[in-house]
């Protein structure tokens, strides 16, 4: 019973998959890759100048 029903939810997550789903095109992708990247920059530039901010911080508070 476990079986078939197994054997059904695949069938049917591959027909969803095969026929339902709309696949981005591959100029799509690009632009959306190209757009994950530019902003894990500027959120990587976001983290490395707040950390630089706080090292000095602290550098001012422990040389007093």
């Amino acid at each position: 019973m476990k079986k078939l029903k197994l054997l059904t939810n695949i069938e049917e997550s591959y027909d969803e998959l095969r026929y339902k789903t709309s696949w981005p095109t591959k100029s799509q992708v690009v632009k959306s890759a190209i757009l994950v990247m530019i902003a894990s920059v500027i959120i990587a530039l976001i983290i490395f100048v707040m950390d630089q901010v706080v090292d000095a911080l602290m550098h001012l508070v422990y040389n007093l």
